[in-house]
């Protein structure tokens, strides 16, 4: 399986880098589907999603320069013939999956039946993940970021790779995503945790996990 887990989507070279040496081939020679439904659980999810769409927000991973982008809106999934969209979803080299709620995001992954076959998919086709769209793929979030609440209850996420991460460290806007406040949460981690900042990615290929940062990052093992 091939990821890159983004703090803050493509934010800078060495991740675009590591982007096209996922896909094997330039962007503008790629297909991608936008995947936004994690901002669904925001207040003004849907004025974002938009925005992002349009390319209008400097992180949205739209603005790349794709052959071609279609948006695959999980919650619509499960009334749909399957027939209707695995064919576009087998086809699509880069799945952009944006932040917002991981829970949120995590629960549709699954009754959409996307969860189930990214295993397969992903032998091909890259996960790009932002936020809460890198958060999903962990085992777990820690309790802290439990916000939207699945009726199963827990904070347990898909668990496609053995680590769990913390976004936007030391984001000045977030006052709460301090390096004190993120070694705290993961040592309540049953996993490694890395704490990342928006100039971080984590690119995992068939198991074997590299950092991309032109910023800053830290490994935590709880005690």
């Amino acid at each position: 399986m091939k990821f890159l887990l983004t703090s803050a989507g493509i934010s800078n070279d060495s991740i675009c880098t590591s982007l096209v040496d996922l896909l094997g081939k330039p962007i503008a020679e790629s297909s991608a589907l936008y995947i936004p439904t994690a901002l669904h659980a925001n207040s003004n999810g849907p004025a974002m999603i938009t925005r992002l769409i349009r390319g209008e927000i400097n992180n949205s991973m739209c603005k790349l320069e794709w052959k071609s982008l279609g948006v695959l809106e999980l919650t619509a999934l499960p009334s749909l013939d399957k027939e209707q969209w695995l064919p576009r979803v087998q086809k699509t080299d880069a799945l952009l999956v944006e932040g917002g709620d991981p829970l949120y995001l995590s629960y549709w992954m699954q009754q959409s039946g996307l969860a189930d076959l990214l295993p397969e998919l992903l032998r091909e086709t890259v996960y790009v993940g932002l936020s809460a769209g890198s958060m999903v793929m962990a085992p777990s979030i820690g309790e802290d970021f439990v916000r939207w609440k699945p009726p199963t209850g827990g904070d347990r996420t898909l668990g496609l790779v053995d680590f769990a991460m913390f976004p936007h460290l030391d984001n000045p806007s977030m006052p709460d995503n301090s390096l004190a406040d993120a070694e705290k949460w993961a040592a309540n981690m049953p996993v490694p945790a890395y704490l990342i900042d928006d100039q971080t990615a984590i690119q995992v290929v068939d198991g074997v996990i590299k950092v991309i940062s032109e910023g800053h990052w830290k490994r935590v093992v709880a005690q």
